[in-house]
């Protein structure tokens, strides 16, 4: 199901003005992807509070929940749901999108309770991204598909993260220095397996990327025996640590880790060999680095300051870095 959706969308964005390559199709569906498991997750919530007899308070305002503005459904006469033919369309829909939705988003950053949060990524996902699919037509029938998926059951959200691998994977081939958000799965997973962390550790990815270290680990982790309520909250709040220069790997990590399970990433936007090593304590410091250093690249002279070996050479300052950290 997930497969063939993904298909079908990227053939709708080939066709859009705004879209011109592999990175830009991730980058447009991956926000859409996210306010629809946005709205699952909190079906769920809603359904566990109601079943526990408590009252649940929805993260998304109303008229922002996808039902309201992304796909508005009506009967059919035989008992059965679809969109409503008077949901949002054409320019209707992109300044909705553009004017309405992303600015509402954009101010979770500010009013979410602290980092943390779910609420928080939200803010620091629709800060960073923008909508570049011109066409409302185009849109609508992305918004369409998507609607179709769902993310209700362990083994939908099981596929739906490893398609959304795949996509990122796609980026990788695409050129535009793709191969910064990828780094082969087999590889992770052998890496994973090897340096076979335990709960409990802190785990660090100093160049995070797409997070495909880090959601491995959390995987490795989370079927490695059967955990309980407080091992489950270590595994979500402070196992996972990240940063990432780049503005659209940022996301796509904090979003690849949210579809693995993990609902709000401790990953940062930063440039991580900004920091200098001499600053670094033993209070920051991780128990496990798991990380592929970017080789190849270039840094200048300034940042180079922060380290004993200086060198432009980007892997052998990260290297410096992590023995350090």
């Amino acid at each position: 199901m997930f497969e063939q959706t993904f298909k079908n969308i990227d053939d709708i964005l080939h066709k859009d003005a705004g879209c011109g390559s592999e990175l830009d199709y991730v980058e447009q569906t991956s926000w859409v992807l996210f306010l629809k498991y946005l709205d699952d997750l909190e079906r769920d919530r809603a359904t566990a509070a109601e079943l526990t007899g408590k009252t649940y308070t929805t993260i998304i305002d109303k008229e922002y929940q996808w039902n309201n503005w992304a796909a508005p459904k009506i009967t059919n006469g035989n008992g059965a749901l679809k969109i409503d033919h008077n949901a949002l369309t054409g320019d209707d829909l992109t300044d909705f999108v553009n004017n309405k939705l992303f600015p509402y988003l954009k101010k979770f950053k500010l009013s979410a309770d602290s980092a943390d949060t779910i609420e928080y990524k939200i803010g620091e996902i629709f800060s960073e991204l923008k909508n570049r699919i011109q066409s409302g037509y185009n849109l609508r029938e992305v918004i369409n598909r998507i609607d179709e998926l769902r993310f209700r059951t362990h083994a939908e959200k099981h596929e739906m993260s490893h398609l959304y691998e795949d996509k990122i994977k796609n980026m990788g081939n695409a050129g535009r220095n793709g191969g910064e958000y990828y780094t082969p799965r087999p590889l992770i997973t052998t890496i994973v397996k090897v340096v076979a962390p335990k709960i409990g550790d802190k785990i660090y990815d100093g160049a995070v990327g797409s997070a495909g270290f880090l959601c491995e680990a959390f995987d490795y982790l989370r079927n490695s025996k059967s955990l309980s309520t407080k091992e489950t909250e270590i595994l979500q709040k402070r196992t996972f640590y990240g940063k990432e220069k780049k503005s659209l790997a940022y996301i796509i990590g904090i979003m690849n880790m949210i579809l693995h399970g993990v609902e709000a990433p401790n990953i940062i936007h930063t440039n991580t060999l900004a920091e200098n090593l001499a600053d670094i304590q033993e209070k920051d410091r991780y128990d496990v680095v798991l990380a592929n250093p970017p080789f190849g690249g270039k840094e200048r002279a300034e940042v180079q300051q922060n380290f004993p070996i200086k060198t432009g050479e980007t892997a052998s300052l990260f290297l410096q870095h992590f023995i350090t950290i």
